[in-house]
């Protein structure tokens, strides 16, 4: 793949599965992993929104980051989401990723609620997370409802030595992308875009080497990125666009058990259950994202068959 960033590719976000009865189901798990690199994947993303990190005990956080990072096992490079409104919370959870040889650790600005860090705040956590010793990616999600404006994004990329890599989801990310690559230049490891990977063809367009999607069709987006970042626009944009539809629907109409749905259909993992107080998706859309996912020949809906 040809990239001048040290990272690239296609990074998804792993699910976490669970038993019917609530509990955390670490023998899918393995096989989320497996089915992931199956999909010939860059990176894999843990505990991340998408892998309803919101959801888990701090003491299901760190046997899955011990789990999943031994499992893996160096196969494919890996980040663990570490977000929390607590610094000392951050920084450990910082530590025992970089213990378990994570590549590197992603993190969004500090809030909780309506309690949202200021700008020196979210600056005084990143350069104490810094000291650690791990890559820092920069989680730029609407979720936080904090707005880093590019202003700062550049401060923080520039100022704190292991903040090199970020992710953005904001809206209209592409101009964002763009002004951010020009101002950090050699500074950056990984500018990425995530969101499923919506706006792929428009944030390639603007610099981007990577991208985290879900782990539903991690398969066919690679091969998109692959062309883009070889110079092949044309073949990019037109495998994009046959894998939109599915992309679009999951974005729109799933969310996070999008990637649940199809891999209880593959075998992948015995449950698509999600804790409550999720809202599970009906019947009808289960099925229409099945039929849609059954026409693209997706790893994760045959790889358990």
């Amino acid at each position: 793949m040809s990239s001048k960033y040290k990272y690239s590719g296609m990074w998804p976000v792993a699910p976490t599965p669970f038993h019917d009865n609530g509990e955390v189901d670490y023998e899918s798990m393995s096989n989320v992993l497996e089915c992931m690199i199956d999909q010939q994947v860059d990176g894999i993303c843990i505990l991340a929104n998408y892998s309803e990190q919101f959801l888990l005990s701090d003491d299901e956080r760190e046997k899955l980051t011990k789990h999943c990072l031994r499992k893996i096992n160096g196969r494919v490079k890996t980040i663990v989401t570490i977000s929390h409104l607590s610094t000392d919370i951050v920084v450990e959870r910082a530590r025992l990723a970089k213990a378990e040889n994570s590549t590197m650790v992603m993190i969004m600005p500090p809030f909780f609620g309506t309690m949202k860090g200021n700008q020196d705040q979210i600056f005084k956590q990143f350069d104490i997370l810094s000291s650690v010793q791990v890559p820092i990616m920069i989680q730029d999600a609407p979720l936080s409802g904090i707005d880093l404006s590019v202003d700062f994004l550049t401060k923080l990329i520039s100022e704190i030595e292991y903040v090199r890599c970020f992710k953005i989801e904001s809206a209209q990310p592409a101009a964002k992308i763009r002004q951010l690559i020009k101002n950090c230049q050699d500074k950056i490891d990984a500018p990425f875009d995530g969101e499923e990977s919506i706006g792929l063809i428009s944030n390639l367009h603007a610099g981007i080497s990577g991208s985290m999607s879900s782990a539903l069709l991690p398969d066919k987006i690679r091969p998109v990125i692959i062309d883009f970042l070889e110079g092949k626009i044309d073949s990019a944009e037109e495998k994009y666009n046959n894998i939109l539809p599915l992309i679009n629907f999951e974005n729109k109409q799933c969310g996070f058990q999008a990637t649940k749905i199809a891999m209880k259909e593959g075998g992948v993992i015995k449950s698509a259950f999600c804790r409550h107080p999720i809202k599970i998706l009906d019947d009808h859309t289960k099925n229409l994202l099945i039929s849609m996912a059954k026409k693209y020949d997706l790893v994760s809906m045959n790889w358990g068959k």
